[in-house]
């Protein structure tokens, strides 16, 4: 029976870090040796995945297992068409889901699951090709696959030497260098990266234009050039943007005026401020932008120049305004 944590004498820091060092050294180690052997089957393992006309199906049991989850999401999100699956399921129907067409991609640091040697032989008489990630060269699974990698370690980082950890990390390095290898093959670019992460916040900044935030029609902040600065600051308290644009005819833009406008404006001590036109104390010529130009950009360009609202303009004319909050409601900053 294992003896209760409290009868243990508690770890000191020093010792604590001392093993998360050693711990992260192993594990970095087993990656770096992973890059010494590199050659020509990792070159043939890529242009197996590359020139797949199907699916990658990736398969494992237990740790391996769900290092092959992640790795078949990063193929997936990055342009090769992937999923998991289980090797016990697949011997319960799901095998159903692979075809002739598709590469299987077989995790076992041992070689020797029973799950996965039920399978493949299956699979192979079906014409599915296998590329299969092993710890040891010998096993069965190695010498039934197409194409065998071999990711071996010289010990787990486990103090006892047992848990999977340096070579699941390993096994996870030499798939995140797979899918991105086939990434850079594929020419998939950022623009395909977001087009695959629409919900996340990375696919936000990649896709959203300026056109998808900004303030439109009646919700647009804005006066003619001729209106007094109490008629602005009117617009100003309706809309809620810190700002209004000033246009002239045919809503061509001609300035904008700001609460730093305003403010000023007040330290200048001018009588009947209110009443003059706001022409006189907008700023001219601000900075704008377009309403196709993606919202990051757009953020960029306002905490380079320091300013909280933008307006949008096409032609020269007044077509749209937004302000930091949109940017930050939207997920954008």
């Amino acid at each position: 029976m294992n003896a209760h944590p409290d009868s243990f004498p508690p770890l000191s820091p020093d010792t604590l870090l001392s093993m998360a060092r050693t711990i992260l050294g192993i594990e970095s180690a087993a990656i770096q040796y992973q890059a010494t052997r590199l050659g020509e089957h990792f070159v043939a393992a890529h242009h197996l995945l590359l020139d797949c006309r199907g699916r990658i199906v990736v398969s494992g049991m237990g740790k391996s297992g769900h290092i092959g989850s992640k790795i078949a999401s990063t193929l997936a999100s990055t342009g090769s068409p992937a999923f998991f699956m289980h090797p016990a399921e697949a011997s319960h129907g799901d095998l159903g889901m692979i075809l002739a067409e598709d590469v299987l991609l077989a995790l076992s640091n041992s070689g020797e699951s029973d799950e996965l040697l039920t399978i493949t032989p299956l699979l192979k008489r079906r014409g599915t090709r296998i590329l299969a990630l092993t710890g040891n060269a010998r096993s069965r699974l190695a010498r039934l696959a197409d194409v065998h990698l071999e990711v071996r370690v010289e010990r787990e980082a486990c103090p006892l030497n047992l848990a999977p950890t340096a070579s699941t990390t390993a096994v996870l390095a030499l798939g995140d260098a797979l899918a991105l290898t086939l990434l850079e093959a594929r020419g998939f670019s950022a623009d395909d990266f977001a087009r695959t992460h629409p919900g996340g916040a990375l696919g936000k900044r990649l896709l959203l234009a300026v056109q998808d935030i900004m303030h439109q029609g009646e919700r647009i902040p804005w006066v003619m050039h001729q209106a007094t600065v109490a008629e602005a600051l009117r617009v100003m308290s309706d809309k809620g943007l810190g700002m209004t644009a000033v246009v002239g005819d045919d809503n061509h833009l001609e300035g904008i005026f700001t609460d730093g406008d305003l403010r000023r404006a007040l330290e200048t001590g001018t009588v009947n401020l209110l009443e003059q036109e706001v022409s006189q104390w907008m700023t001219r010529h601000p900075v704008v932008t377009h309403p196709d130009e993606l919202a990051a950009n757009a953020a960029q360009v306002m905490q380079d120049k320091r300013i909280f609202g933008l307006c949008v303009v096409e032609k020269k004319r007044l077509v749209g305004a937004f302000n930091m909050h949109d940017l930050l409601r939207h997920g954008i900053v």
